[in-house]
């Protein structure tokens, strides 16, 4: 393996520590972007208990609000229960922005790596590919040894470049389509709860009295 890393040229040394990063940040939100970590399950039939029961101490919004990210999304809207449903849906948005910020860190890198990586892979070929003619130039066609580490380092760093960004551009995918999954599903909890809080701001309904 080190063979084969020296064979490719400086290269290498970028396309490896874009490896370790690429690899430290896909373990990194594989961790953060748990389902239950994000969502846990029941907060939002819970906080809506809490609403219709009125049972909304500052204490626990507190807590909430630092319990998960929905729960941070759920307690942006009860901060602002009693200011009519467009502000409370004006909160939902603005927190929900910061919300799949935090969601989506790292991954602009991630995907920034998944389009270096082959680049440097290519300019690692073209590197050796100079090298190999220069050789040429040097000692003609005879000398099979200068001809072989151009080509060896033409072919070793275009295949480290495509074997770090492949996975990366995998994980970046499969990241954003799962942000955007927490997102619907925080979407649908953060409607209800609204919905929740209009029932409870409407006033009651009367009853027909006896007639005539």
């Amino acid at each position: 393996m080190l063979e084969l890393v020296i064979a490719g040229g400086w290269v290498m040394v970028p396309i490896l520590l874009l490896a370790v990063a690429a690899l430290g940040i896909s373990l990194e939100r594989l961790w953060t972007l748990r389902r239950r970590e994000v969502l846990p399950p029941g907060l939002g039939d819970e906080v809506r208990q809490w609403a219709r029961g009125r049972q909304l101490d500052p204490k626990h919004v507190d807590v909430l609000r630092g319990n998960s990210p929905l729960g941070a999304l759920l307690a942006a809207a009860l901060d602002v229960r009693h200011r009519g449903r467009d502000v409370v849906k004006e909160r939902i948005e603005d927190t929900g922005r910061h919300v799949v910020h935090e969601l989506e860190r790292f991954l602009p890198m991630l995907g920034t790596i998944a389009a270096v990586a082959p680049l440097l892979g290519l300019l690692g070929t073209v590197l050796g590919m100079i090298q190999m003619f220069l050789g040429i130039l040097e000692a003609g066609v005879g000398d099979a040894s200068r001809l072989a580490g151009g080509i060896g380092q033409a072919l070793v760093s275009t295949a480290a470049g495509l074997l770090v960004a492949i996975p990366a551009l995998v994980m970046h995918r499969f990241f954003r389509a799962r942000v955007a999954v927490f997102v619907i599903d925080m979407e649908k909890e953060a409607v209800a709860l609204v919905d929740a809080i209009d029932d409870l701001a409407a006033p009651p309904r009367k009853g027909k009295g006896p007639s005539a």
